[in-house]
């Protein structure tokens, strides 16, 4: 009965030492990171990026939830600019994305705010390549203490695929509103 005991304790001794050293052994940020080239130049992607009231014409989280209401603070573009949310629906919630730089024609970073959930930001990078602009959209959130680490792995999965429909839209957007260019 002591050799079993014993057998148990070091067990559970020894989850408990891979469980946290494992977690240190995690980035603590979070990252997810998608790419698209859209057949435009920076700049006819800029003026829709920079402005969180057409956010909506390419989010890839609009469809959620038909009834969600929006506010908007700050000026048109650039920093300062604040949209807000509110809905009923979980998977969508409450919170605020605020425009915290702006460069134009190259990048614009946004704070995320989901309340209880924490803080994360969100960059959109733009870069001119042959055939029109790729652009980099990448999502970080630190990761503090061992369970957050460990879900943070999943942030990938959660998030990519979101980020990839938000750039297709994107993409379908500005290329119906610009002409192609030359690269």
């Amino acid at each position: 009965m002591k050799r079993l005991l014993k057998g148990i304790i070091l067990t559970l001794v020894a989850l408990v030492v891979v469980v946290v050293g494992g977690a240190y052994l995690i980035p603590p940020v979070a990252v997810v990171e998608r790419t698209t080239v859209i057949a435009a130049s920076p700049d006819k992607v800029y003026a829709v990026i920079a402005s969180m009231k057409r956010f909506n014409e390419w989010s890839p989280w609009t469809d959620l939830d038909p009834g969600l209401t929006y506010t908007f603070e700050g000026p048109e573009q650039g920093p300062g600019q604040k949209m807000s949310w509110k809905s009923g629906n979980p998977q969508v919630g409450s919170g605020s994305v605020t425009i915290t730089e702006a460069v134009p024609n190259e990048k614009v970073t946004t704070e995320l705010d989901f309340g209880e959930m924490g803080k994360s930001q969100s960059v959109l990078t733009l870069s001119t390549v042959s055939g029109g602009t790729l652009v980099k959209w990448v999502f970080s959130a630190e990761s503090n203490g061992i369970l957050n680490r460990w879900v943070s792995l999943m942030f990938d999965s959660w998030i990519g695929g979101d980020y990839v429909k938000g750039l297709a839209r994107l993409k379908a957007l500005v290329e119906s509103d610009a002409p192609a260019t030359d690269g």
